[in-house]
């Protein structure tokens, strides 16, 4: 049972699953936080949203919902009552009527940015390659070997769809920007951080900093929990 006051669900984004967010569940488990990285299939945004509700069932009291990347938008679909609070890493958050594909491709992207298409599947992978120079530059090569063997692909029906109204238009709402992103550009994290009128906090982090800077991760999720 918990010894904190707040239950913490971790979403991963695209390309990612659960094991990722490794080194943010450890310290936070050890100082008393029920924590939990909730899967999302990657199939379409209406299943992924279905899926974190499922989890969000689960929790047993406040929730502060930490989500990645794709999953900024996820975590913002929600209408669990037990969310409390929303924190997102170097995230994409859409607006009502807006697609997550509209927020990812607002502006140029960064010159190291794999280009993404559909496989033959209809899913999209990121290029192997991607991981060390784009995903996770920062990570060591064993963790480059982990993030590359685990990756989820997602379809292309999670990023087409318009939002509606975003939680965290009801909800306090924090945003980590990762100085070092060259999936998300830097400038584009800091226009939906703006304008969510989010609490802000940057790092020298790539677009992975569950890996590589998970402490500044741990140091948001107490201070949200001691917060809300």
């Amino acid at each position: 049972m918990s010894s904190q006051n707040a239950d913490i669900v971790l979403v991963h984004g695209a390309w990612a699953d659960g094991s990722g967010w490794a080194k943010v569940i450890a310290p936070l488990a050890a100082t008393g936080f029920s924590v939990t990285a909730a899967p999302l299939p990657l199939t379409s945004f209406d299943e992924d949203v279905a899926a974190l509700e499922r989890a969000l069932e689960r929790a047993k009291g406040p929730v502060i919902l930490v989500g990645h990347a794709y999953a900024g938008a996820v975590i913002s679909a929600v209408r669990g009552e037990k969310v409390r609070a929303l924190v997102s890493v170097a995230a994409l958050v859409p607006d009502e009527g807006e697609t997550v594909a509209d927020v990812f491709y607002r502006g140029e992207p960064h010159p190291q940015a794999p280009k993404l298409a559909p496989d033959g599947h209809g899913l999209i992978y990121l290029p192997h390659g991607a991981f060390a120079t784009a995903f996770a530059q920062n990570a060591r090569a064993d963790e480059l070997a982990v993030l590359a063997a685990s990756q989820r692909p997602i379809s292309p029906a999670c990023i087409t769809v318009p939002v509606a109204r975003p939680l965290w238009k009801d909800r306090p709402t924090w945003f980590l920007i990762a100085e070092e992103d060259r999936m998300i550009r830097v400038d584009n994290q800091r226009f939906m951080a703006a304008r969510m009128k989010a609490k802000q906090c940057s790092v020298p982090a790539d677009h992975m900093p569950m890996v590589t800077a998970p402490a500044a991760i741990v140091d948001i999720i107490r201070d949200v929990a001691v917060a809300i």
